[in-house]
């Protein structure tokens, strides 16, 4: 079953809206990051699409230093993210990621009991974790993009192509009750309404079930400087500080928390429902950690900024020199992930840089990458060269990657950024 909502997704102008208050308290934020102008990261361009010009906006990351709240400036439309272009990427897109998805399931149902219950996944993306639960529990997907509702359907399993929000969860609540487990893994900081989002996962999960979300954790992007985790289809960054207002403005409460390594650091959560949510000595010494590191300071952000545009000059001179030296050496991007999107157009190389960007997944195999047009093919193109040089961009899978790339080829030098 593959319910839809009729959207349209015709070839037009698309929009960004300035949003000038937090999105959890309404409350003015301020700038304290700005990337230039982007398009969206998770798109890769098909070749009948190459005479098109893709979307693109400002991309600003803003700050209430009192909820906590770190999140775009400029916010796009939330269904064109993912449907205006064949969306491509899939949960079970390499060994790392299986791994990652078959302990996050162990995690869970070792420490849950969650037999014969209902187990929604919001961004369930091609099905991969939820088909985990699928054995012992009635399973529901929702997804945004099609493409992945489709390749849900195709292995037998529900799922809903719309974007989750409160009226969507009442809806499901409506026809098939409350759930005992809501899953939610790199997707609530999609959300263009975190509070919406979360009011929605309140008012479906159970009196006694439990919320689970994971995403990048901005304490890790900011101590690393990793900006390429900053795209627009990131609307939020989150932080304990953050979670812990948004989920108790829904009446959700945060009962523990870990930090694990999926995207080069993320924050798993745990809630539950409660009408008095409590601040637990875990959680509120998290805070205290991420106010003395100063993450919701605008000055500390200054600095920040300025570090990552000396790096980028640094890097680019070192590049340049390399290609002048090395004329006829070519220069290979590896992962055309969304945080290599990121990475490529705020450092400006393009395919008269890059000869190609190579990924595993057969979905972006035969694809450009957004606005920088680089070539995407499979990772044994570097078997064609006596000399290449390779430029890791999804540096969260670097020393697995290089291990790979040594064998196609062992004369591979690797350009460190």
């Amino acid at each position: 079953m593959n319910l839809k909502t009729d959207h349209t997704t015709e070839s037009k102008q698309t929009n960004s809206r300035l949003t000038s208050n937090c999105l959890i308290t309404g409350e003015p934020v301020v700038k304290i990051v700005d990337l230039g102008m982007h398009p969206y990261a998770d798109t890769f361009i098909n070749k009948d699409q190459l005479g098109l010009s893709e979307p693109v906006f400002p991309l600003e990351v803003y700050l209430n230093p009192n909820s906590g709240q770190i999140q775009l400036g400029y916010i796009t439309d939330d269904f064109e993210r993912y449907n205006l272009y064949a969306y491509s990427y899939t949960s079970a897109n390499s060994q790392f990621s299986r791994n990652h998805w078959d302990n996050y399931h162990k995690t869970i149902a070792e420490r849950f009991v969650i037999k014969n219950k209902t187990v929604i996944e919001i961004g369930s993306n091609d099905g991969y974790l939820l088909n985990h639960f699928s054995s012992d529990n009635v399973t529901l997907g929702v997804d945004t993009s099609k493409e992945m509702c489709d390749l849900m359907s195709g292995k037998g399993m529900n799922a809903i192509n719309d974007c989750f929000t409160e009226k969507l969860a009442k809806n499901i609540k409506n026809k098939q009750g409350t759930a005992e487990l809501i899953i939610a893994n790199n997707v609530f900081n999609h959300s263009n309404n975190p509070l919406d989002f979360a009011k929605g996962a309140a008012d479906l999960l159970s009196d006694s079930g439990v919320f689970v979300f994971e995403l990048p954790y901005w304490e890790d992007t900011f101590k690393s400087k990793k900006f390429d985790q900053i795209y627009h289809e990131h609307v939020s960054y989150f932080t304990i500080k953050s979670s812990f207002n948004l989920l108790k403005a829904a009446g959700l409460e945060i009962f523990d928390f870990e930090k694990v390594d999926y995207h080069g650091g993320s924050l798993r959560v745990y809630a539950k429902k409660s009408a008095a949510p409590v601040l637990v000595n875990k959680v509120a010494d998290a805070i205290n950690n991420e106010e003395e590191l100063g993450l919701f300071k605008p000055e500390t952000y200054v600095g920040w900024q300025k570090e990552l545009l000396g790096r980028r000059n640094l890097f680019l001179q070192r590049l340049y020199n390399l290609k002048v030296n090395y004329p006829d050496a070519p220069i290979i991007g590896v992962g055309a992930a969304a945080k290599a999107n990121t990475f490529l157009n705020y450092y400006k190389l393009d395919a008269s840089v890059l000869k190609y960007v190579t990924d595993s997944s057969v979905y972006k195999q035969g694809k450009f990458t957004p606005l920088t047009r680089i070539p995407i093919v499979a990772d044994e193109v570097f078997a064609d060269y006596d000399e290449v040089y390779a430029l890791i961009l999804s540096w969260n899978l670097s020393d697995n990657l290089k291990q790979i790339l040594l064998k196609i080829n062992s004369k591979i030098k690797f350009i460190e950024v």
